[in-house]
């Protein structure tokens, strides 16, 4: 709770200590570096955007529209944790699987093969996850940048993803 009220990009493990109130030798015992701080805020994310409904053959569209917005409210209301996911770095191997494997299920009963819900849930994940760290990186779109409803809805008629002699 007291990384999420910070901003994570410029947060150090000194500072998370203070407003703890303990020292800096004992946040350690609890959470390793940096990266474990991650995770402990990644595995919170997914669990605040997860939809609990589970998708089906009429609602996956709307599924992932739910997830996608969930992500944008969540990720941009938590200063530096969208520039963070959008940048490479060692994704939380519990909370990055379960994202995973539910964005791969929707795309699978939208009746997309294993490999095609594969590659719809990285043009998905990668295409949010840049416009969110984009926008929240505070990066000049410009005029034209997409709105967050528009970008999402262009998004999701093109998926699932179909190998391109399926046109």
């Amino acid at each position: 709770a007291a990384a999420l009220q910070s901003d994570l990009s410029t947060l150090t493990m000194r500072e998370l200590a203070a407003r703890l109130g303990v020292s800096h030798s004992a946040l350690y015992r609890w959470v390793p570096d940096r990266d474990g701080l991650f995770d402990l805020v990644s595995d919170v994310m997914v669990e605040r955007i997860l939809p609990e409904s589970e998708p089906t053959p009429e609602t996956w569209r709307d599924w992932l529209r739910d997830l996608a917005w969930k992500m944008h409210d969540e990720f941009l209301a938590v200063p530096g944790y969208a520039a963070h996911v959008a940048a490479p770095h060692r994704h939380n191997p519990e909370s990055f699987a379960r994202l995973h494997g539910r964005v791969v299920h929707a795309f699978t009963v939208a009746g997309a093969s294993p490999e095609m819900a594969q590659q719809s849930w990285l043009a998905f994940g990668l295409t949010v996850v840049q416009w969110l760290g984009a926008q929240h990186a505070g990066h000049d779109l410009g005029p034209e940048a997409p709105r967050f409803d528009l970008f999402l809805e262009v998004l999701l008629r093109g998926l699932p993803t179909r190998e391109p002699s399926e046109d």
